[in-house]
């Protein structure tokens, strides 16, 4: 069956939610023994997303936690799921992932979004502004190529220690546009079908047709990151995803609970308007036991054919989170 579907490489991405009853402190310390426990399976790397003003998610200081999580793990990747640009200075960035790049070789990714990760407002306030630079994305980017390229590339502003370095780059998108972008600058490409699946075909499908050589890409690269929730049972693995469906039904309400306990009906709390919204962005979501999971991934990679599946997993008991990623491990050695 390997000849012909992709088999993925696995990796995960980490919002640092809080569970309902945890402290700042608690989520941060529940990210690093999941940290620990997937570099245990193998997984290819490990990215912490950025996100602002929500206040079950503690995720705002990415660089600091992406430096903690190096500092307690050994060998898996770790980086941003990402950066947000907008947010920040080139130079700012490249010092910052410089550094990190110095302290811990060839483990830190950097991830670049072109969103600001958070609310209009607060968004102003980050930028100490009211200027929206998203538009120069594409700028942005290219300077912090040039910031990490060597001595010939660079002007008078240099980003040390980040200086012939050449942290890897990522591309992030939830649309069409930045396959474009990470096609034309032969950049890896990382789709959040997590939150925002319905462009993920035809956004993988530009980026590879838009794709050109370069000097760290000879091929296209697909990242895709998934909600997976895997159980010994689908009843198991629908009954843990509920903590998942709360999280996006809170979204959709503009609450901020973090995350909640399973509960055995969802159709109790939501209204249909809601169930409905929340669904929409969660329709590419997989779960179940090892055999239904698997026949699923199956169908994702004929369809889609992803170089690496970034999995989100928001079972709310770490235990069984745990060995929903390790189910997923042994899934994917069996394709």
């Amino acid at each position: 069956m390997s000849n012909t579907v992709k088999i993925p490489k696995l990796s995960a991405l980490n919002l640092t939610p809080k569970r309902a009853g945890q402290t700042s402190l608690d989520a941060i310390n529940s990210m690093i023994r999941l940290a620990q426990h997937l570099e245990n399976l193998d997984f290819e790397r490990f990215w912490i997303a950025e996100h602002h003003n929500m206040s079950h998610l503690v995720s705002s200081a990415t660089q600091v936690l992406i430096a903690h999580t190096l500092s307690h793990t050994q060998k898996i990747r770790v980086g941003s799921g990402g950066v947000m640009l907008p947010n920040h200075s080139p130079l700012q960035v490249a010092e910052q992932y410089g550094t990190l790049e110095t302290l811990y070789p060839n483990r830190v990714d950097l991830g670049l979004g072109r969103a600001p990760g958070t609310d209009q407002m607060t968004a102003m306030a980050l930028r100490r502004g009211h200027r929206d630079v998203s538009m120069h994305f594409a700028d942005d980017v290219i300077e912090l190529q040039r910031y990490f390229g060597d001595e010939t590339q660079q002007g008078y502003v240099k980003a040390y220690p980040a200086l012939g370095l050449n942290v890897p780059l990522y591309i992030l998108g939830s649309s069409t546009e930045s396959a474009y972008l990470a096609g034309r600058l032969g950049l890896p490409y990382a789709f959040a079908a997590h939150f925002a699946p319905r462009m993920l075909e035809m956004a993988v499908e530009i980026y590879r047709q838009e794709f050109k050589p370069s000097a760290v890409l000879d091929t296209p690269y697909v990242i895709v990151c998934n909600n997976v929730v895997a159980a010994d049972s689908d009843d198991e693995a629908y009954f843990l995803a509920t903590t998942q469906q709360q999280l996006f039904w809170d979204l959709v309400r503009g609450e901020s609970r973090g995350m909640q306990p399973p509960v055995p009906d969802m159709d109790v709390l939501w209204s249909p308007q809601e169930k409905l919204v929340a669904q929409s962005m969660m329709s590419a979501s997989l779960s179940g036991d090892s055999g239904s999971l698997k026949t699923q991934l199956l169908d994702f990679q004929k369809q889609i054919a992803a170089d690496e599946i970034m999995v989100i997993n928001y079972v709310f008991d770490e235990t069984k989170q745990f060995h929903s990623y390790s189910l997923l491990k042994q899934i994917i050695e069996t394709i």
